[in-house]
């Protein structure tokens, strides 16, 4: 750390499932703009938004990816909605070993929501395909240390993901994230 502190927009989807009706046109729009080349087909295994639903209830509940964590967690708590319950995992954003929510289907690799950044307009493209409004866009500014990043700290990274995935793998997912650009 260099003790420098910088300004950072944080960007966030905010989920309202009492608005959901569980059309998945988000996942739809998501796994379309993420195809390679761009919407060139559509693969909901690939959307890095899910809808989960809970029939019993009929509740829908996005869930978008968050950061891949290398290890399940320890917590397995239980919570009680309505009646019925749920484990932690339910409503976890993370890719993680123990599940395959999240993953690439071809690869394994972990996926992880970039609010369509490669996409021209500000929201991410689920956003603006919500029609019932459950899902909105928001950004705030926040005080955080700035970072160095470090070379060494960069390839210590490629080479877990290369021992863990391969490198063929690797330098697949690579290759078409290059074409993206």
């Amino acid at each position: 750390m260099t003790g420098n502190k910088k300004t950072k927009i944080i960007k966030n989807i905010k989920i309202d499932i009492n608005k959901c009706n569980g059309c998945r046109a988000c996942e739809m729009i998501c796994s379309a703009f993420h195809a390679a080349p761009q919407y060139s087909g559509n693969n909901p295994a690939r959307s890095r938004i899910r809808v989960i639903h809970y029939p019993l209830k009929d509740i829908y509940v996005p869930v978008y990816a968050g950061e891949y964590a290398e290890a399940e967690c320890m917590g397995r708590d239980k919570y009680v909605i309505d009646g019925k319950e749920y484990d932690e995992c339910a409503f976890c954003r993370a890719s993680c070993p123990s599940r395959d929510l999240f993953k690439e289907p071809d690869s394994g690799l972990p996926l992880k929501c970039d609010m369509c950044e490669d996409h021209p307009d500000k929201e991410p493209l689920c956003v603006q395909w919500c029609y019932v409004d459950a899902l909105t866009y928001e950004e705030r500014e926040e005080e955080v240390d700035e970072e160095e990043v470090k070379l060494e700290d960069v390839e210590i990274g490629l080479e877990s993901m290369v021992d863990k995935y391969g490198l063929e793998q690797v330098m697949d997912v690579v290759a078409r994230m290059s074409q993206k650009e």
